[in-house]
Formats: structure tokens, C-alpha cells, sequence
């Protein structure tokens, strides 16, 4: 009597664990979910005050509209920075994996509250809103926006291989240069009529000073990788802690520099300096919490915000 063996067949590997291998959930706390209630706030105000301003403008039709949406783009620029500290201060770097830019199941992890799906999908919105402004007043400040918004874009990926360990944490340090390129520039033309926003941009002392203290810090976030703390240190013995120094000198310069111009930019002065006081806070809740050093995250880069806004302001 024969018997006939069922064919073997060899396993192969679930594609979706694959795509999971790099994946470090980060925990939804009542802390998070009010932080999430919040910037969906503010994400919606941007919205609303963009149409409001579209209807309040004395300029009608196209400028009008073109108003509008620049008071939205303006907003939701800073408010994407906002989510990447966030991100960063509740451990949610690598919520999604090095996956980039959606994964399948991205609007269920935003309903539930991951920053970073919230992150990438008000990206998206950012990146919307330029085309339309490139495509309603092509020119140097609207393609100039959208240029910077798609190298950010671009550099997201890397930010996600840098906390994994893949890359180097200047990759990080030029993506949130990049960041705040946009914002800059998005903020510029908003409050400056007739800029030119690379001109602007050259000749605004301050602003110097500040990118490279932005870049830094991306550096420093880089360098510490995906939680893992600087530790407390007399004098530097690792890379992150050389990398520390380095960004507290350049934060060091912006006080300078602001000082050194007054009384141009005394209100940019006056944060600049609280921002000290933000870091050092920031630098211990960094070593004893390096997954989530929390809320300190985001306070720290809304100061940043702050003064740009101020100097900006002041120009105008």
C-alpha cells in the first residue's frame, strides 16, 4: 500500500514582522491624550485664522485667498515642529519603524494618538497648501517654501535611520535646519510685504545664530540616538556630550548676538535667555527619562519658535 506525502513547502518570513523590525511603541498616556486634544486645537485654529483672514484681508480674490493661506501655512509649519518634539519628548521616534512616509495603518495610530502619525499626515497638509501657492503665485518665496518643505520632507526618512542608528546625527541636525527654513520662510512673507526671503534671510544677523543653535540641537538628539540619555559630565568624554557643548556655546552666541544689536531685538532677547533656563531643565529631564523626557521637548522648541518670531517681528 503506498502513501502520497503532502508537498513541503518551505516558510516564508511575514513581510508585515519585517516591516515592524524596527518599530519602538511608545506608550499613550492621559499626558499624551491631552497633548493630542491640544495640538488637534491648534491645528484647527490654524485653519479657522487663515479663514479668517482670507475674509477680514482689505486685498479680495486671489490675494485674498493667498493671505489666508500663508496664515495657515505659517501656523502649521510651527505647529509640525511642535509634533516633532513631541515625537522626540514622549518616545514615538520610532512609533511607525523606518517605514516613510505612511504606513497601511496610519490613520488608525492617528486616531489613537501617536504623534508621529499626526506628525506625518500635518506634513502632508504643509506640503498641500504650497503647491496651492506655488500654482496661485508662482515666485521666489512660494517655490522657495515648497523646495525646503520637500528636502524636509526627504530628510524625514533619514531622521528615522539616524534613531536607529543607521545614519549620522548630522542628518538629524539639517532636517530640523530645514525645518525652520520652511517656517522662516512661510513667516517672512506673512509679515514682511514685498520680501525676498533669501535676502531676508542673508542679512538678519540674529537668524544666523539661531539656525546653527537649531542645527545643533538636531545634532545633539542625533547623537544620543533613540533613548538613550547624555549623562551628567565635568567635562566630554562621548560624542553627545562634545556635541552638548558645542549647541550650548551656539545658544550661548544667540544671547550674544541679540545683546550685541539692541535695542533692535529686545523682546527676542529677553526669550533668548529664558531658553538657557529651558535647556539646562531639559538637559536633566533628558538623563532621567531618556526615552520620554516629556513635555520639556516641545517647551524648549517653542521657546526656539519664540524668538524667531520676535526677530522676524522686529524687522518688520
Amino acid at each position: 500500500m503506498s502513501t502520497t506525502e503532502a508537498p513541503q513547502t518551505l516558510e516564508r518570513p511575514d513581510p508585515r514582522r519585517r516591516e515592524r523590525s524596527s518599530v519602538v511603541e511608545g506608550e499613550i498616556t492621559a499626558t499624551v491624550r491631552l497633548v493630542r486634544l491640544l495640538i488637534t486645537g491648534l491645528i484647527l485654529a490654524a485653519v479657522v485664522a487663515g479663514i479668517v483672514r482670507g475674509f477680514t484681508t482689505p486685498a479680495s480674490g486671489r490675494a485674498a485667498i493667498l493671505d489666508g493661506l500663508y496664515v495657515t501655512e505659517a501656523s502649521l509649519a510651527a505647529i509640525l515642529i511642535l509634533l516633532g518634539s513631541l515625537v522626540e519628548g514622549f518616545g514615538f521616534g520610532l512609533s511607525l519603524g523606518t517605514q516613510w512616509p505612511y504606513t497601511r495603518n496610519i490613520l488608525v495610530l492617528l486616531i489613537e494618538g501617536d504623534p508621529e502619525a499626526a506628525h506625518r499626515i500635518v506634513a502632508t497638509l504643509v506640503g498641500i497648501i504650497a503647491v496651492a501657492l506655488v500654482v496661485l503665485a508662482p515666485g521666489s518665496a512660494t517655490i522657495s517654501g515648497l523646495v525646503l518643505i520637500v528636502l524636509t520632507a526627504l530628510l524625514g526618512i533619514g531622521t528615522l535611520h539616524v534613531l536607529a542608528g543607521r545614519l549620522p546625527s548630522v542628518v538629524h541636525g539639517v532636517h530640523g535646519l530645514l525645518a525652520y527654513g520652511v517656517f522662516l520662510c512661510y513667516l517672512s512673507v506673512l509679515l514682511i510685504s514685498g520680501v525676498h526671503f533669501w535676502s531676508f534671510l542673508g542679512s538678519t544677523v540674529p537668524l544666523h545664530a539661531l539656525l546653527l543653535t537649531i542645527f545643533l540641537g538636531g545634532m545633539t538628539t542625533g547623537q544620543r540616538g533613540f533613548g538613550k540619555a547624555i549623562g551628567a559630565f565635568d567635562w566630554p568624554r562621548s560624542s553627545p556630550q562634545a556635541v552638548m557643548i558645542i549647541h550650548l556655546l551656539s545658544a550661548l552666541a544667540v544671547v550674544a548676538t541679540l545683546a550685541s544689536l539692541m535695542p533692535h531685538y529686545p523682546v527676542a532677547l529677553y526669550i533668548a535667555v529664558g531658553q538657557m533656563c529651558v535647556g539646562f531643565l531639559l538637559f536633566q529631564a533628558v538623563n532621567l527619562r531618556p526615552k520620554s523626557p516629556g513635555i520639556l521637548v516641545a517647551l524648549h522648541q517653542l521657546v526656539a519658535l519664540s524668538i524667531a518670531v520676535a526677530v522676524v517681528a522686529a524687522v518688520h
